[in-house]
């Protein structure tokens, strides 16, 4: 008889799609499925998901990752979830059935009620509790909204008939049949509900904001007994030993674990995380402070810089100007002309992320001309979110990061050999790109692993790292800074405050 296999299943529910990963124990991905997800824009500034097709089309890719690679569901040790931070969902705890579409991270509709908790004078405890800044980014306001906007919602909260959660958290939820209602430290860290100091839910901010303590999950490590999905979903009973939020997952993936290492990831919006260690980093500018992971108890911590539009300005080339058939177009476009022609794409469609935290922003395209072909555009949108990552290592170096000896990138455009280079010209840094660039779902294998005990410790995850390139900087100096300053001329064009 064939000895049973030892998988790991990643379910990797992101912004624009769904996907499961099959790795092996020694964290090789052995097969992959993936689902577009529909996103829906029902008001300026507002983005929404369908909760109910992200369930389906999770049921979808896990069976089909069984079909393709091919296995039976008996030889998955363990099932890892990562998942896009922030969205948030409230669903019926007698039925499962959401009351309303689930809000997404890059969501703005609750701009003027963070206006308020600012001239309410809150900043100061959200940011020393939470490490965060008010924004409508975060969980917090948006639970406020459902439950303000929703017929009956707060009643029914207020006597706890609904449940509150992340994305992890509802899948979890529908996986082990309402049997467990909980999430991991690092996305209950981006709700703005908990303190990271106290890794607990913070009663002061749940009144502040107006969220009964009844909607809130248990918050358990990163890799921790999750419970098991239902026998009759999958055929087998199978254990959900490791969550966490995206971002935190790729630092994982990518063997993040010592302090001041640092990893970039480009998918939908761009994120750069910077392992602190121990210690809570209290950024001067505007960066936020998080949990990086939480393993055996143990936080430990890094300072963070969001961009909210990377891909995403790729996706809209795509499908909204239709000036490109696929990704994979842009790199050879970019390339086709010999600079961007003063072209610079502002990508601000749904305001500005860090080191900005401007809602009220909106995208431009500045330095038009009647020479401007689709080359400056689609260059011009890769070009974006290698300025962004320059903001924000600018501010983790003011923060006291450093010095930096390299980058390592991944998601879906760290394949895009032209960006990964123009990245290390415009950082005067080298970039390392792994063999695995699917980091994400590579981290939430790990550390469903380390719960399930294929992997002992996180220096044998680290052993497991490797580089497939390294992009070395090569542009003159004086170029790489005439090509920035546009870039800040840009940016300072479409502040709402400049």
């Amino acid at each position: 008889m064939a000895k049973p296999q030892r998988l790991i299943l990643a379910i990797d529910q992101g912004t624009t799609s769904t996907r499961a990963i099959l790795f092996d124990a020694a964290g090789e991905p052995r097969a992959s499925v993936q689902r577009e997800l529909a996103q829906f824009y029902p008001a300026d500034g507002w983005v929404e998901h369908d909760p109910e097709e992200i369930w389906q089309a999770t049921l979808a890719v896990v069976r089909g990752v069984l079909e393709k690679a091919p296995a039976a569901p008996s030889d998955v040790a363990a099932i890892g979830i990562t998942n896009q931070r922030e969205t948030t969902v409230i669903w019926e705890r007698a039925s499962g059935r959401p009351i309303h579409r689930a809000i997404v991270w890059q969501d703005r509709r609750t701009a003027e009620f963070c206006r308020s908790l600012s001239a309410d004078g809150h900043d100061r405890a959200v940011r020393e509790k939470t490490g965060l800044l008010i924004d409508p980014y975060f969980s917090a306001t948006k639970i406020a909204w459902l439950l303000d906007n929703v017929a009956g919602a707060r009643g029914a909260a207020e006597r706890g008939e609904l449940a509150f959660g992340t994305i992890d958290s509802f899948l979890l939820w529908r996986l082990t049949g309402g049997k467990v209602h909980a999430t991991d430290a690092t996305n209950a860290s981006r709700t703005m509900l908990f303190n990271i100091r106290d890794q607990k839910w913070d009663e002061e901010l749940m009144r502040i904001v107006g969220v009964p303590a009844s909607l809130l999950p248990e918050i358990r490590d990163c890799s921790a007994d999750f419970g098991a999905t239902e026998r009759s979903l999958f055929g087998v009973a199978l254990p959900i030993t490791g969550i966490a939020g995206d971002q935190q997952a790729a630092l994982v993936g990518q063997a993040g674990f010592a302090p001041g290492m640092i990893k970039s990831t480009y998918g939908t919006g761009c994120f750069i995380v910077l392992n602190t260690g121990g210690t809570i980093v209290d950024s001067k500018n505007r960066l936020l402070s998080t949990l990086a992971y939480r393993l055996g108890g143990k936080p430990t911590y890094a300072l963070e810089g969001s961009i909210f539009v990377a891909g995403a300005a790729v996706q809209w080339l795509r499908d909204g100007l239709k000036l490109i058939a696929g990704a994979g177009d842009t790199g050879p476009i970019a390339a086709s002309i010999a600079g961007n022609n003063g072209v610079y794409l502002v990508p601000a469609f749904t305001g500005l992320g860090a080191p900005y935290w401007d809602p009220a922003a909106r995208g431009a395209i500045l330095g038009l001309t009647r020479d401007t072909g689709i080359a400056e555009i689609v260059r011009s949108a890769l070009e974006a979110a290698c300025y962004q990552t320059r903001d924000l290592i600018a501010a983790m170096t003011g923060d006291g990061a450093g010095p930096l000896t390299a980058l390592r990138v991944d998601g879906g455009m760290a394949r895009n050999d032209w960006l990964m280079q123009f990245l290390a010209d415009i950082l005067d840094l080298p970039v390392e790109r792994p063999v695995v660039t699917e980091t994400t779902a590579l981290g939430a294998a790990y550390l469903a692993g380390l719960g399930a005990g294929i992997f002992s410790s996180t220096d044998d995850i680290a052993s497991r790292w490797r580089r497939d390139r390294l992009f070395e900087p090569g542009m003159k100096p004086a170029l790489r800074d005439s090509l920035y300053a546009g870039w800040q001329e840009a940016v300072r064009r479409v502040r709402s405050a400049p």
